[in-house]
């Protein structure tokens, strides 16, 4: 963890740069996105603008089968 930034605008507890993996769905497809910012108190993940552009891009890419520039991970599977 690193640099603390503005108090969160959930619970005014202390923004902290922490590396974090949000997934995104997009058709069937899923993506894993490495991303920064999270409240040490309340857990709460918060993006800049360009962040959540960049997901709704990502999560268009994925449901359009766009997928050329992804890394593959590996294979999802429906478990009941």
């Amino acid at each position: 963890m690193t640099n603390i930034l503005q108090p969160c605008p959930v619970c005014s507890g202390a923004l902290v740069e922490k590396n974090v993996q949000k997934l995104w769905r997009g058709g069937l497809h899923t993506g894993v996105v490495s991303v920064k910012t999270e409240c040490l108190q309340c857990g709460d993940r918060l993006y800049a603008e360009e962040t959540v552009r960049h997901f709704e891009d990502i999560r268009a890419k994925l449901k359009n089968q766009q997928t050329e520039e992804f890394t593959p991970l590996g294979r999802s599977f429906q478990v009941s």
